[in-house]
């Protein structure tokens, strides 16, 4: 055996934290911002559901960022996607479940928004039944929200009231979502 190996290692050698986490590679990683992206969820909501700042969203979403597997199982709750869609080979395109989630996830909002915004019976009645039907295929779609509203659209001369206050960025955070 070579002398390396029959020495002992110095205490601190063995409890000093591996310095290749966080790091920086040459290779790609993950995928946290192509599958953030495709979730359509901003990087604010991300930073808040984490409790990081957007800064570090957007430093961890380079895919040569070498994360490790607690902060991509941290990543996938928020995005509700499988930790295996976040670590495959950033050259093949997202898996056809996670499209078509993404998918169902759009069209069961845009059910929930006409549901919503219509008032007569018979429309509210449709978009009622397509949501049943859509839970029906995909049971997490259960608690899926309407789309956000938008007020009237405004002239470009009009920048309307939330120009004139100043708003602190972790007020649009999602508390309720938060685990």
């Amino acid at each position: 055996m070579s002398e390396n190996c029959d020495r002992p290692r110095p205490a601190e050698d063995c409890c000093q934290p591996d310095s290749s986490v966080h790091a920086t590679s040459t290779v790609p990683l993950h995928r946290l911002g192509e599958a953030r992206r495709q979730e359509r969820i901003s990087r604010l909501s991300v930073a808040c559901r984490l409790g990081i700042t957007e800064a570090e969203v957007r430093r961890q979403e380079r895919e040569t960022t070498d994360l490790p597997l607690s902060v991509l199982r941290q990543w996938a709750q928020v995005l509700a996607v499988p930790v295996a869609e976040l670590i495959q080979e950033p050259r093949d395109v997202l898996s056809l479940p996670l499209l078509t989630r993404a998918r169902m996830v759009r069209v069961m909002k845009t059910a929930m928004a006409i549901a919503q915004g219509v008032n007569k019976p018979r429309a509210k009645r449709l978009a009622q039944m397509l949501a049943e039907q859509l839970v029906e295929i995909m049971p997490e779609l259960r608690d899926v929200k309407p789309w956000h509203e938008r007020g009237r659209r405004r002239r470009s001369d009009d920048f309307g009231v939330a120009f004139l206050r100043r708003l602190s960025a972790r007020m649009f955070c999602d508390t309720e979502e938060m685990p």
